[in-house]
């Protein structure tokens, strides 16, 4: 067989800056099913990218297995788009976000990313339930007590009064990643109080953000989870201000900024 003649184009091709304007990078635990989903649904379009790493995570979820995945927070974000910038990088886990602190996972993400605006669940779901004006909240969580304990002393210190904490005693974050979502609204009506002007479900592994709104419409008070407090606040930090109520009350808001 005669071979093919290719032919070298006559010029060089013209490159966009980027692919999309903005990127978000999420880093996100080994075992984590909901987070990618989410994000997609609630972040990615045609302005914003959504790129993921995930590090290691061994259950159960304790205080301790949480903190044993700060050192591979500077990798992982290394790993997303390889010297490129990033105008947001989303750490995924909430709990951890705790035991850890937000400034030391802060730091350890500017280490690789230094320009990037770091975001995680702790932190943007206290921006959230401030920027609702929510001051008396209820909390449900599908982590034990132990886990539960150090979450509830986050909120306290930020200034929230808890007025009703409730946790399922689930151990594995595969299975809180199974709660179906109809089971999520009833937990929800449940554990919220009525003299909580909000309700804040923990866990970016619980199915939550898709059914806030419903959850919202029963119980009359905002409702903020961990995947929609950082949807919002990295569609806000890429200069995103749609309003989109069927999301819920917290999607309307403008939220930070660039």
């Amino acid at each position: 067989m005669d071979p093919i003649d290719i032919e070298l184009a006559s010029r060089a091709a013209q490159l966009d800056d980027r692919p999309l304007p903005k990127r978000v990078g999420l880093i996100i635990l080994a075992t984590d099913h909901t987070t990618e989903v989410d994000f997609q649904r609630l972040v990615a379009n045609d302005r914003i990218g959504i790129y993921s790493t995930r590090i290691p995570y061994a259950n159960p979820v304790t205080p301790d297995n949480l903190r044993a995945m700060q050192p591979s927070l500077t990798a992982g974000a290394a790993l997303i788009l390889p010297d490129e910038p990033l105008d947001v990088v989303m750490y995924s886990c909430t709990s951890a976000s705790v035991v850890i602190g937000d400034a030391q996972v802060e730091a350890a993400i500017k280490s690789a990313k230094p320009s990037a605006a770091v975001v995680t669940p702790t932190a943007a779901s206290v921006s959230a339930l401030k920027a609702l004006e929510a001051k008396r909240i209820s909390i449900l969580t599908p982590y034990t007590v132990e886990t539960s304990r150090p979450m509830a002393n986050y909120f306290l210190g930020r200034g929230l009064d808890i007025i009703r904490f409730t946790c399922l005693g689930l151990t594995d974050d595969r299975e809180m990643a199974r709660i179906a979502p109809s089971e999520i609204v009833k937990f929800a009506i449940e554990a919220m109080d009525p003299q909580s002007d909000a309700l804040f479900i923990s866990c970016t592994a619980v199915r939550g953000a898709g059914v806030a709104a419903e959850i919202e419409h029963v119980i009359g008070k905002p409702v903020v989870t961990s995947n929609l407090a950082t949807a919002w606040q990295c569609l806000r930090l890429c200069g995103d201000s749609a309003s989109r109520p069927l999301l819920g009350r917290l999607m309307t808001l403008p939220g930070d900024r660039p």
